[in-house]
């Protein structure tokens, strides 16, 4: 039975997935990757540090059932937000060297790239005011204008980026 969005915490399952950031929090049981990743990137919005997160989870479970993640993210038009979290989980990839799970990401970049939105979303931060759209449509990292997202998020700047 699936747990309403309303009584999730997803800094909790990413905690009990291996996230470092939040290494310090009591694990229950782990759920499916995908279905953390998938239900995060769905939420209105997100605590900033499990949206830091979600790109990380991406980049840690590569090998997660991605058809299935592509097909409920286009279900819930949400392939631009997992889009920008995998491109960022592959910059975070390749700055690590890690030239396998990088060029995995971007195969299924390749994936979610025709199902590309034009409608403009943000990186799970609805809430956020006209003003800071605004300052976000022009200071956005071109990754995030390419998805059509309103985010200052760029891997460069993750905490797992530089471990």
């Amino acid at each position: 039975m699936r747990v309403s969005s309303q009584n999730r915490n997803f800094s909790v399952e990413l905690s009990a997935l291996g996230y470092p950031g939040f290494a310090y929090l009591r694990a229950r049981r782990r759920r499916n990757p995908a279905e953390v990743l998938i239900d995060a990137l769905n939420e209105p919005n997100l605590d900033a540090r499990v949206a830091e997160g979600l790109p990380w989870l991406a980049m840690t479970y590569v090998d997660m059932d991605w058809a299935w993640l592509v097909r409920n993210a286009k279900v819930r038009d949400r392939q631009n937000r997992l889009g920008f979290a995998a491109f960022l989980a592959s910059e975070v990839a390749e700055g690590k060297n890690d030239k396998e799970r990088a060029r995995e990401l971007r195969q299924y970049l390749e994936l979610l790239e025709s199902a590309r939105l034009a409608r403009e979303d943000t990186f799970c931060h609805d809430s956020m005011t006209q003003t800071e759209r605004a300052w976000l449509r022009e200071h956005r990292s071109p990754a995030a204008a390419h998805w059509n997202l309103l985010t200052d998020m760029k891997g460069e700047h993750l905490a797992y980026a530089s471990e």
